[in-house]
């Protein structure tokens, strides 16, 4: 008897400890089969998805309310249902981004943030989801006529950009370094714009979109007719995350192919 009480006694511990193993396990989202389970990735945690972001750069990510919304929130949002999935977005300097996503406090970065040579050296990129415009802001009155006054011999201009991104990559290779002018770094985009309002800096170089925005908010300021440079955006992941940046791939692809992207950013940017 005392042996058949001790095999019952196993048997309800073993169907106790596989009970708690399956409460610790997050169900797939009901809104459909995820492409890959999350449990294959190696630092997606509890079913969350951690997009890190700098939340000043619209229409790709900003702020209403409390609330971070924009091209890049929903598409990363979508990736996430694809593959059972919650997002969580994570706010700081777009400098900390890549380092976030290496140390593993995030996941992925957005942030309409350009494929580069440099970059790819630290991070992995996904699929490109968007193609990006780098232009000049100047006031209505400046001297500043096309990119071409920026890059002549004997300019000497003072570009106000975002740090880190690649409108100060491109002007620290192209004229700080050439002796051409001097780069004035500002945390947010906001900031390089209000130095060129006060009259510290002779233009700003960012994104097409956002420059868009800050130009209709700041009456007396206006975009220059030539490109500086065209980019593609992509999604960061680390390096030795491969199985989620397959996975994220996989989702993307799925998103491009059936008009989910393209439908997010027309939601935000006019043809």
């Amino acid at each position: 008897m005392k042996n058949f009480k001790k095999a019952i006694i196993a048997v309800l511990a073993l169907a106790m400890l596989f009970s708690l193993a399956a409460c610790g396990t997050k169900a797939p989202a009901e809104s459909g089969e995820p492409s890959t389970a999350a449990a294959t990735f190696t630092t997606v945690t509890d079913g969350v998805l951690i997009m890190a972001t700098n939340a000043s750069f619209p229409p790709y990510e900003y702020y209403e309310g409390d609330k971070v919304v924009g091209i890049d929130a929903e598409i990363a949002a979508a990736i996430a249902e694809k593959l059972g999935l919650e997002l969580k977005i994570e706010d700081m300097e777009f400098d900390s981004i890549i380092t976030a996503v290496n140390g593993g406090k995030a996941d992925i970065g957005m942030a309409g943030m350009t494929v580069t040579p440099e970059r790819q050296e630290e991070i992995n990129f996904t699929t490109s989801y968007a193609t990006g415009v780098q232009v000049v802001i100047v006031p209505e009155d400046s001297n500043i006529k096309s990119v071409d006054d920026l890059l002549a011999d004997g300019a000497s201009h003072i570009i106000g950009v975002q740090r880190n991104t690649t409108g100060d990559i491109y002007t620290t290779g192209d004229i700080e370094d050439k002796g051409l002018g001097t780069i004035d770094r500002y945390g947010k985009g906001t900031e390089a714009v209000m130095a060129l309002k006060t009259g510290k800096v002779d233009c700003v170089v960012i994104d097409n979109e956002p420059a868009k925005a800050f130009v209709a908010e700041n009456p007396g300021l206006k975009i220059l007719d030539t490109k500086y440079i065209e980019e593609q955006y992509a999604a960061a992941v680390a390096k030795d995350n491969t199985a989620l940046l397959d996975a994220i791939n996989k989702a993307l692809q799925e998103l491009i192919e059936d008009g989910t992207v393209k439908s997010i950013i027309d939601k935000y940017i006019a043809a």
